[in-house]
């Protein structure tokens, strides 16, 4: 019961850290609504394409694309704000106290999912105002959020690794590049089927691709328990893998501290 109120308490302290400091995530927002609008007015014509997905315009089909882009990206800002925590000396106050240890891991995974489940219904509803639509209904939208949600505790948990190991706030920051290049490498901003060569073989084999296709046909065709499955699958996988890592490097920076 101690472990639970330590990770509520911290989760608290993320969530709200996350209102009072918008500057970190507010980037985030604006850039994907920047480059789904340029895309969408550069390219709304390649919709009428043999081979390109049935969408009523460009805008839903940049839809997946914009909210998997800007939860990356606000996700990462929740690893930084771990390194800042080192950096500061609160991470030693933490373990100083008598703080449950996976709490202090827990407390901003639960900023990282509460910001991800944000910045998708932000996307979506902004995205609406323009006229998208999101073709399996209720469920869908659910759905997208929940993609939101596991995708931002994804990147968090191995950003909070990351942050654990190095503790240099910039050192964390300087993965964007990386994921970046990871989502451009997919089939995040144009369809595989209008792909060739080696691009396509990355982004075929690209995780990535998969959660955005799955998330696209939702909001293209309508729904699809595999496809809403894959699309929340990937995330889901990622955060598995990330928990070891962030809980294995939490267990190291803990020994170098006491």
């Amino acid at each position: 019961m101690s472990a639970a109120a330590h990770s509520v308490a911290l989760s608290k302290r993320s969530i709200l850290g996350i209102f009072r400091q918008p500057q970190m995530w507010v980037p985030s927002m604006f850039f994907p609504l920047f480059f789904a609008a340029l895309n969408t007015a550069a390219l709304g014509r390649s919709t009428s394409l043999p081979g390109f997905p049935e969408a009523d315009s460009f805008l839903d089909f940049m839809l997946a694309a914009t909210i998997a882009q800007g939860v990356l990206f606000g996700g990462l800002s929740q690893a930084s704000e771990i390194a800042q925590d080192i950096e500061n000396g609160f991470f030693e106050r933490l373990v100083a106290a008598p703080t449950a240890r996976t709490a202090i891991l827990l407390g901003r995974l639960a900023g990282s999912a509460a910001l991800g489940t944000l910045m998708a219904a932000l996307f979506i509803v902004v995205f609406t105002l323009f006229g998208a639509e999101v073709k399996a209904g209720p469920a869908g939208y659910a759905w997208l959020l929940l993609v939101g949600m596991f995708l931002s505790t994804a990147i968090g948990s191995v950003g909070a690794a990351f942050a654990l190991r190095i503790g240099v706030v910039e050192a964390v920051q300087s993965v964007f590049p990386v994921l970046f290049i990871s989502l451009f490498l997919s089939s995040a901003f144009f369809p595989l089927t209008l792909m060739n060569g080696w691009f396509k073989a990355v982004a075929s084999g690209n995780p990535l691709s998969w959660m955005v296709d799955g998330m696209r046909h939702l909001v293209l065709e309508g729904w699809s328990t595999s496809e809403a499955l894959a699309a929340a699958g990937v995330p889901a996988v990622i955060t598995a893998l990330g928990l070891v890592l962030s809980l294995r490097q939490l267990q190291r920076r803990l020994a170098v501290a006491a």
